[in-house]
């Protein structure tokens, strides 16, 4: 089970072997046996004893802003088996394995992203939908000849410049969505596209912890500091699958509309400082400074912020803040419902021979994974829409 706690003020406390969810006006019980997963939106506080149990429990345990932007997570044990993260690691510097793999999932994020628009030219009668989709196959094709990721991910770019460009075809009314712009996003289809695949990241962040990996080494993805690269990996061939057809569904059945979606507030303006201020402010940094002014100035906190939960490189429009639009706390409860809901769909999974939710299908991916990181499966097999 995952639980997503929005609520702002609310505080998790530890209530014998239950933790307690205590907000403005409720109360909600979470057995941890029966936790997988805790994302937790903006002013959220944990005690430290209900932190304990999430460490002994090993719950992953998300924490996002308000607007759904990934801010960390709690750090759990490292995987036991060093013998596989170390061969994790290694595999960084084999090229014909990760062209060899990266090849299959960039195979499988094209050919969703061409299933959807071909779904669109059948629903919506748009022919453009259906010739995209086409020159998105033609792309594929390219990619048997590619011999470096960097080649790799150059289709994946140009086929998702294609895809998004006729995305706004599968909708019934026009949300001003022309391309993917992600940070800030500008639009409301944007917008929704950006909190979905941060919970689908996360989704399988926890999938690759599940199946005993080191989440750091990528394999399409490079190794980057501080940088989780292998949920990465595996988000590429659900994108299209669940975060993109779902956002067609949140709009055309009228589950968000225009009063989802605000701009933000304008920010204070910073008083002028008086020079006596100034003479203060630097006392106190002199004060402070025990390296007699030879240590790096702080900074913000936000000053090098990583949004792993969209990695995305698509171009962005410039971050002017009246162009930015943020989801309503009612727009989220409406998103994270109905994404809870898609995770709980069963259907025939072609690999694995049997019927799964798409949750299932995310952990069954990430040990596919393993499989082909350890050497006991010669190929990776991803998940792509019929």
């Amino acid at each position: 089970m995952v639980v997503y706690v929005i609520s702002q003020g609310s505080r998790i406390e530890k209530e014998g072997r239950r933790l307690i969810v205590h907000g403005k006006d409720f109360k909600q019980i979470l057995f941890a046996s029966h936790l997988e997963q805790l994302v937790l939106f903006g002013n959220v506080s944990i005690t430290a004893p209900a932190m304990h149990v999430l460490f002994a429990k090993g719950i992953d345990t998300v924490f996002l802003r308000r607007d759904g932007r990934y801010v960390g997570r709690l750090a759990m044990q490292e995987p036991a088996n060093a013998v596989l993260r170390k061969r994790q690691f290694a595999l960084c510097d084999d090229q014909d394995f990760r062209v060899s793999v990266g090849r299959s999932i960039v195979l499988a994020k094209i050919l969703n992203q061409a299933t959807v628009l071909a779904r669109i030219k059948r629903a919506r009668n748009r022919p453009q939908a259906l010739v995209a989709a086409n020159n998105i196959r033609e792309l594929a094709r390219g990619l048997e000849r590619a011999t470096t990721c960097d080649a790799l991910r150059g289709i994946e770019g140009k086929a998702a410049a294609i895809y998004f460009a006729h995305l706004q075809l599968g909708f019934t009314k026009d949300w001003g969505f022309r391309k993917r712009v992600r940070r800030p996003p500008t639009d409301p289809v944007n917008c929704v596209l950006s909190f979905l695949y941060t919970l689908l990241t996360n989704r399988c962040h926890a999938a690759i912890r599940q199946a005993g990996l080191d989440p750091q080494p990528g394999i399409l993805h490079d190794l980057s500091y501080g940088r989780a690269s292998l949920p990465l990996d595996l988000v590429e061939e659900f994108r299209a699958l669940l975060g993109d057809t779902l956002t067609l569904s949140l709009f055309n059945m009228s589950m968000l509309h225009k009063d989802h979606f605000e701009s933000p507030k304008p920010v204070e303006p910073i008083p002028m400082l008086t020079e006596e201020d100034r003479k203060n402010q630097t006392l106190k940094r002199v004060l402070s400074d025990p390296l007699g002014a030879m240590s790096e100035s702080p900074q913000s906190d936000t000053d090098d912020e990583d949004d792993r939960g969209d990695p995305e490189e698509e171009a962005e429009l410039p971050q002017e803040q009246n162009k930015a639009i943020l989801l309503t706390k009612d727009a989220i409860k409406t998103i994270i419902s109905a994404f809870s809901q898609k995770m709980e769909t069963t259907f025939h999974h072609p690999h694995a021979g049997r019927e799964m939710t798409y949750a299932e299908a995310i952990i069954f991916q990430a040990r596919q994974l393993r499989r082909v990181i350890d050497g006991s499966a010669e190929s990776y097999v991803p998940l792509t829409l019929r």
